[in-house]
C-alpha cells in the first residue's frame, strides 16, 4: 500500500497508526474554528491519535438555497491558514470547481472531492495538479469497486498521494447505510481508506429542506470500521452540534470524541 505523507510528518497507510480528520462541517467564524481547533488537538494528542483538522470555506452542495454555506473562498482559506499557523495542525477542507484548486493547493495540507462530485474529471484533475494529497470521498451512488477509475484520474497527472473515504451508500430515500466490505475492496488497490462516521448516519433531505441524522450510531459505526481495517477516521466534530448551521444531527461534540478515542486505541492495540 502506498504511504500518503501529509505535511511532512503524518503518515497514512502502510501499517501507520490510525489517523483522525475532524472539525466543524463548516467554518462558522475564525474564532470558533480556531477554538475547535485547539481543542481537538488535544484531545487528540492525549490519545496519541495524528490529527488534521477539517472544515468547509464553502457547502456549494446544500439542498436548500437557504441553507448556511461558509465564508467563501477567500475568508476562509485566511481562517484556514491561521489556523495551520496559530494552532499547528494540518488543514483539509474541500473544493466544489476546479477553479478553486490553484488557491486552495497554496493552503490546504489536503485538498477534498466531495462525494457527489468524485466523478467529476476536471476538478480530479486540477486538484492532483496542485501536488497536494487528494481525499476523494466515494459517492453515495458509487459501488466500491468502481473507485479505481476515479484513482486513475488522479494518478493520471502524476500524483500518488491518494485517499478515499467511504462514507455509506444509499439505501432507499433519506437513508445511508454501511457496506464494511468497501473499506477492504478499496484498501487492495493499494491507498488509504478513510471511514467517515458522521456521514455515514446522515439522512439526506430527510428533514425537508436539510438533512437529518442519527449520531447516537457513530461511535459504533466508528468502532467497527477500525476494528475491521481502515486507515483513520473522519468525524465532524462540533461543541454543540444542535446549535451547528448545518449537518447538526450527524456531529457529535467534544466529550463524546474523547470516549471514542480512548476506545479506538484499545481496538488498534488488540489488532
Amino acid at each position: 500500500m502506498h504511504t500518503v505523507t501529509v505535511a511532512g510528518s503524518i503518515k497514512i497507510g502502510a501499517g501507520n497508526p490510525l489517523v483522525l480528520i475532524a472539525g466543524p462541517c463548516v467554518i462558522e467564524s475564525q474564532r470558533s474554528c480556531l477554538e475547535a481547533a485547539k481543542r481537538l488537538k488535544g484531545i487528540a494528542a492525549r490519545h496519541g491519535v495524528p490529527f488534521i483538522f477539517k472544515s468547509s470555506f464553502d457547502k456549494a452542495n446544500r439542498l436548500s438555497i437557504d441553507s448556511y454555506r461558509g465564508p467563501g473562498l477567500a475568508k476562509g482559506l485566511d481562517i484556514l491558514a491561521e489556523v495551520k499557523q496559530k494552532v499547528g495542525v494540518p488543514v483539509l477542507s474541500d473544493i466544489h470547481s476546479s477553479d478553486q484548486a490553484k488557491d486552495a493547493g497554496r493552503v490546504l495540507d489536503i485538498i477534498q472531492i466531495p462525494a457527489l462530485l468524485c466523478r467529476q474529471t476536471d476538478i480530479l484533475v486540477a486538484a492532483a495538479k496542485t501536488a497536494k494529497p487528494v481525499n476523494i470521498k466515494k459517492g453515495q451512488f458509487m459501488a466500491p469497486e468502481d473507485i479505481i477509475s476515479i484513482i486513475k484520474k488522479v494518478v493520471s497527472c502524476g500524483n500518488k498521494k491518494v485517499l478515499i473515504t467511504e462514507r455509506g451508500v444509499s439505501f432507499g430515500y433519506h437513508n445511508l447505510v454501511s457496506d464494511f466490505r468497501s473499506l477492504k475492496i478499496m484498501r487492495d488497490f493499494g491507498y488509504p481508506v478513510i471511514y467517515d462516521a458522521t456521514h455515514s448516519v446522515q439522512l439526506p433531505g430527510g428533514k425537508g429542506g436539510c438533512s437529518g441524522g442519527q449520531r447516537e450510531f457513530v461511535e459504533g459505526l466508528s468502532r467497527a470500521a477500525v476494528a475491521f481495517g481502515c486507515d483513520g477516521l473522519f468525524l465532524e466534530v462540533h461543541p454543540h452540534p444542535e446549535d451547528a448551521p448545518c449537518d447538526g444531527p450527524n456531529m457529535i461534540d467534544f466529550k463524546t470524541l474523547e470516549r471514542l478515542l480512548r476506545q479506538l486505541k484499545r481496538i488498534e492495540a488488540a489488532l
